[in-house]
């Protein structure tokens, strides 16, 4: 393995206009770093993004992926909500940290809970990708084409009410596993239509499976959804500091105010909550809201403008909003 400085002296060639904040980390930045993740395809791709940005910035560090398995992924007959929620893709990869055993862990950043445990902290944001959720299905064109009573499979407690807004008549069914799993059970005929994430079919290559994009203001998505969220522990100073490079600074103001919202109203995977921010010049954000009632379909909404530097604000704001339209009874 090269030295720092040499790695450093090459770096600085190839990229000339680096700053000088950028060679520090280059210079500090631990020479291994090992990402716990899932094993499931989509998670092993985004670990894998994150290890080639870490691998391009600082050429001097090895950089190894810790696959692991978690409860959430192993319990696969009941639904999230009942297992105690999206919390359980973490739990492991935690242990891994705090056991020395991995530097940092890669998320789906709607899978990430509103509030980490002490001893942790979200110590980067990617750019997000197509936040919109995506209608799938092998007979029917889009969601208004299904024909009365047809199957939906989704897991999300958020999607489920969205769809009992738009359609009552529908049958909707639990579905979990992973995304390939997901398909073939479409294919065998499980299900008329399920509802995924763009962006997990797009980071796949399995785009071509999107038969309508279904996104805001219609339909709002997770808080956070299509962005990964890197989790390091709060007192690996050298670490947090070479991850700050590979922060988004857009994206992470608009998470931050739609997971503020959701932490005003105390949301996780067992309320149906939605929310979808939008910088819309330098200065100002607006966020959309709502919750959701998955058995009457019945939909709470809000939206309201903030200041783009005080993202957790406006979050504050918008749940507030909820609130006082009575979307605490949906929420208990």
């Amino acid at each position: 393995m090269r030295d720092n400085t040499a790695a450093t002296a090459s770096t600085i060639q190839a990229d000339p206009a680096r700053s000088l904040s950028s060679l520090k980390d280059i210079m500090t930045i631990p020479k291994l770093l090992r990402i716990a993740t899932r094993k499931s395809l989509l998670a092993l791709w985004q670990a894998e993004h994150v290890a080639a940005l870490l691998r391009e910035r600082y050429p001097q560090t090895q950089v190894e992926l810790v696959p692991l398995s978690t409860r959430g992924d192993e319990i696969l007959d009941r639904s999230l909500a009942a297992i105690g929620g999206k919390g359980l893709f973490l739990k492991e990869l935690e242990v891994a940290m705090l056991e020395g055993r991995a530097d940092l862990a890669v998320h789906s950043l709607k899978d990430m809970p509103v509030e980490l445990d002490p001893g942790f902290a979200l110590a980067a944001v990617l750019p997000r990708a197509d936040a919109a959720d995506a209608f799938v299905s092998f007979h029917h064109a889009s969601l208004q084409a299904l024909p009365q009573g047809a199957r939906v499979g989704t897991s999300s407690l958020r999607r489920q009410a969205l769809l009992r807004s738009l359609r009552p008549d529908l049958q909707i069914n639990d579905l979990r596993g992973n995304v390939i799993t997901r398909l073939a059970k479409l294919e065998e005929g499980q299900y008329d239509a399920i509802i995924l994430a763009c962006a997990g079919l797009e980071r796949l290559e399995l785009g071509q499976h999107i038969r309508q994009r279904l996104h805001a203001p219609d339909w709002l998505p997770a808080p956070g959804q299509a962005a990964i969220g890197i989790e390091a522990l709060s007192a690996a100073d050298d670490v947090l500091a070479g991850l700050a490079a590979l922060d988004d600074a857009p994206t992470r103001r608009q998470v931050t105010a739609e997971r503020a919202m959701n932490q005003a109203l105390g949301g996780s995977c067992s309320v149906p909550v939605g929310a979808w921010c939008e910088q819309i010049d330098a200065d100002w954000l607006v966020l959309s809201g709502l919750v959701g009632d998955i058995a009457g379909g019945q939909l709470i909404q809000a939206s309201q403008h903030g200041e783009a530097a005080q993202p957790e604000v406006l979050g504050r704001a918008v749940a507030e909003q909820l609130l006082a339209q009575g979307a605490a009874a949906f929420l208990s």
